[in-house]
């Protein structure tokens, strides 16, 4: 059995869950989401548990069945938590703003970087300590909004500037030694 497939996720009071056959909607104060899964798997609500459930054991049931668990535990936790992914800028003259609904990046290329955030994701800007937050209800999005932020300028080896995680660890090199 999956360890991850076999766990009920608990609904929360707020959180309201439609299963219409391989479609599930969940509804919460921070929205909606709505997944189609896999016609081999199916999910009930028992006892206000959401369960996932398989029909056999081949290796292709037991991968969807511990992957569909993890993507609805995501969808409630998005609709009541919501997610949220940092950012930090490091770079003497490295910068970021707001301008309207953009994102405006100075990165140390000729020209600014200018980014939309898509439809369900909030990117806020703290320009004091060059923070960037990027916020929304669906997990996947906002990694991936996060993850292409950061690709505008990933943290060089040597001096650790760039575009980073809050808290990835970034491994330095030594750089060349003057040789006598």
């Amino acid at each position: 059995m999956s360890r991850v497939g076999k766990k009920p996720i608990p609904i929360p009071k707020d959180a309201k869950i439609q299963i219409d056959g391989p479609s599930i909607t969940v509804t919460g104060p921070k929205g909606t989401l709505s997944r189609i899964i896999a016609d081999e798997i199916t999910a009930a609500v028992e006892d206000n548990n959401l369960v996932v459930m398989r029909p056999s054991d081949q290796k292709r049931h037991r991968a969807l069945h511990g992957l569909t668990r993890a993507l609805l535990n995501n969808m409630v936790v998005g609709v009541t938590a919501g997610f949220t992914r940092e950012l930090q800028i490091v770079g003497v003259g490295y910068r970021a703003e707001m301008r309207g609904k953009y994102l405006v990046l100075n990165l140390g290329y000729s020209h600014p970087i200018v980014f939309g955030a898509p439809e369900g994701v909030k990117v806020s800007v703290e320009p004091k300590e060059n923070k960037i937050k990027v916020e929304g209800i669906d997990k996947e999005l906002v990694g991936q909004t996060a993850a292409k932020i950061r690709s505008f300028r990933k943290p060089e080896p040597y001096k650790g500037k760039g575009v980073r995680y809050k808290d990835e660890q970034i491994r330095t090199k030594a750089g060349k030694t003057a040789g006598a």
